[in-house]
């Protein structure tokens, strides 16, 4: 992690709920905001893969619960929120991360891998956003929610075309909770990652195919976890306090590649 601009207290006094927790950008958000004084609540499938990142948190001096919690079950969304308001007392921000892709084809792709997609990235999202807002609006407390969507949702790429669907989808399902939950104090907001090398990907991106992609980035380079902390920050903490329906490209300039 890169030495950050914001203060360690920046949100000190705060609850987080991040989606999709165990690995990748998720783990990665879960430890800036815990390492800004944010009282973390880390949900995935299964609680099992939680441990080693509630672990790592707590090493670093943070706080960490985990909840069950499958974006996709929406009983699993109610009972994870309401688990992970019993932990944590409240929650103040909810970072939106969990999602999938399938690469094929649409001419192959099947029923059931388009709708784990937009499930997931789409639906699974709204029913997560729907279920804090709604803890909010019973505490009076307002709040944060970041989306993450990504570059996908404003540039189309081949092979992926229910996670461009959903994720151009997500932004503007974005604006709309934002334009009616802010008189409820719900800030909603959206950042769209450009290609960020994680753990998931890290085999393909440093391919000579990955390789071949860096020409198109501006920047001549892949993100990394730390590019997106200041956007993360902004929008979770009073920094971003008069943002609201805004979503923040964090690509290295890859967008506008495209034009």
């Amino acid at each position: 992690m890169t030495a950050s601009v914001f203060r360690a207290d920046a949100l000190a006094g705060r609850t987080a709920l991040v989606t999709g927790a165990s690995s990748g950008l998720g783990r990665h958000f879960a430890g800036v905001l815990a390492a800004h004084g944010a009282q973390v609540v880390i949900s995935a499938r299964h609680e099992d893969e939680l441990a080693a990142v509630i672990e790592e948190i707590g090493a670093a001096g943070g706080r960490a619960h985990a909840v069950v919690l499958d974006v996709r079950d929406p009983a699993s969304v109610e009972a994870g929120v309401r688990a992970a308001v019993a932990a944590a007392g409240r929650l103040d921000i909810l970072v939106n991360n969990a999602g999938v892709t399938v690469t094929r084809p649409a001419l192959a792709m099947t029923e059931d891998e388009w709708r784990r997609v937009v499930d997931t990235n789409l639906d699974g999202a709204f029913r997560v956003a729907r279920a804090v807002a709604r803890t909010m609006v019973e505490a009076k407390s307002g709040g944060v929610i970041v989306n993450i969507a990504s570059v996908l949702a404003l540039r189309v790429g081949k092979l992926v075309a229910g996670y461009v669907a959903a994720k151009a989808g997500f932004l503007r399902l974005s604006e709309a909770l934002a334009l009616e939950w802010a008189m409820h104090g719900i800030r909603v907001n959206a950042i769209a990652p450009g290609y960020v090398v994680t753990n998931l990907n890290r085999a393909f991106l440093t391919s000579p195919a990955g390789e071949t992609m860096i020409k198109r980035i501006p920047l001549r380079r892949f993100g990394e976890p730390a590019d997106l902390d200041g956007a993360l920050l902004l929008l979770a903490s009073d920094a971003g306090r008069y943002l609201t329906g805004s979503t923040i490209t964090v690509d290295g300039g890859h967008t506008l590649a495209w034009l």
